[in-house]
């Protein structure tokens, strides 16, 4: 077959298609769309299927105010640069875990708002009405504001689980957000300790600190594991990496950085993956040793758990 080059096409008098010529214009009168996330991750742990949706995110300026409150503003510096951060702004992500044992379908932490968390479930594949159990880390408004719509629970059929020293400690303060989302829940609330189980293969761990109560929760199937962490630390370099850096948002920062380092090392040494809340999104990784000064290292997920 004779071969059709450019060059014989040319000589003959062929006419080449203009696909080319109109392919930069027609792709400039594109809109811009704007940035972008997915808003669903889905994995198999075992037998369990585990779904991080996002909940929101937002910038925060000056996220030393936040971050490293103990350490010079010229480590802070030198750390973020290393690691290809701003100084000026970070972008803080909210991100709910919903795992389905196949007996129940539990959803860890309910948002920012029920408007927000709802979208984002939807967009997963569940209803509300799917849930079965609230499991409530702690009690901070990112993670209580979606348990009331407009005085209605969200959550109409499921039942609730928090710490048990995590409920004391806002049943006893004055707060806003307390009163309206979780104190009308309190009669469908079982409170758990350190070591309890919230369902078979689900086992709550305390990991004071960030609040009086905080916990996070270990997950077992099938010989597999996660650790859903929670708030035990807020972002993967100021505050994962360097679990003594000081964060402005926990309660008590020594009982803190001692949860990190404690918390942290188990999920290192079992090499199990783990979800933060405000991890970046999907919010999915591993743990190892760090190295130049950190301790430890976040190492996102890079398509071990799609299978």
């Amino acid at each position: 077959m004779t071969e059709l080059t450019r060059r014989r096409l040319l000589a003959t008098g062929a006419t080449l298609p203009l696909v080319g010529a109109f392919a930069g214009a027609a792709n400039a009168e594109a809109p811009l769309l704007g940035a972008s996330f997915a808003r669903h991750r889905r994995f198999k742990i075992g037998s369990f299927e585990v779904t991080t949706i996002l909940g929101g995110t937002t910038p925060r300026e000056e996220p030393q105010g936040i971050f490293g409150m103990n350490v010079t503003a010229e480590e802070f510096a030198a750390v973020s640069a290393a690691n290809f951060l701003s100084t000026a702004v970070a972008q803080f992500y909210f991100t709910p875990t919903v795992v389905n044992t196949g007996a129940a379908l539990v959803l860890f932490d309910t948002g920012l708002n029920a408007a927000a968390t709802t979208a984002a479930l939807a967009d997963a594949g569940y209803t509300p009405e799917q849930i079965d159990i609230v499991v409530l880390t702690h009690m901070h408004g990112d993670h209580i504001g979606g348990l009331m719509r407009e005085g209605t629970p969200t959550f109409a059929n499921a039942r609730y689980v928090t710490g048990q020293a995590e409920f004391d400690f806002w049943a006893g303060q004055s707060n806003e957000g307390f009163e309206a989302n979780v104190r009308p829940m309190a009669d469908k609330m079982t409170f758990l300790g350190d070591g309890q189980d919230v369902a078979p293969g689900i086992t709550a761990m305390a990991a004071f600190g960030h609040t009086p109560g905080h916990m996070v929760y270990r997950l077992d199937s099938d010989g597999a594991g996660l650790v859903i962490f929670a708030d035990l630390a807020n972002h993967p370099v100021w505050s994962l990496a360097r679990p003594d850096w000081e964060v402005r948002f926990d309660a008590d920062k020594a009982a803190a950085a001692e949860s990190r380092r404690r918390v942290l090392g188990m999920i290192a040494a079992d090499r199990i993956p783990a979800v933060g809340y405000h991890m970046p999104f999907p919010a999915l990784g591993y743990v190892a040793p760090g190295s130049d000064g950190a301790e430890f290292r976040w190492v996102p997920e890079a398509g071990q758990l799609m299978g």
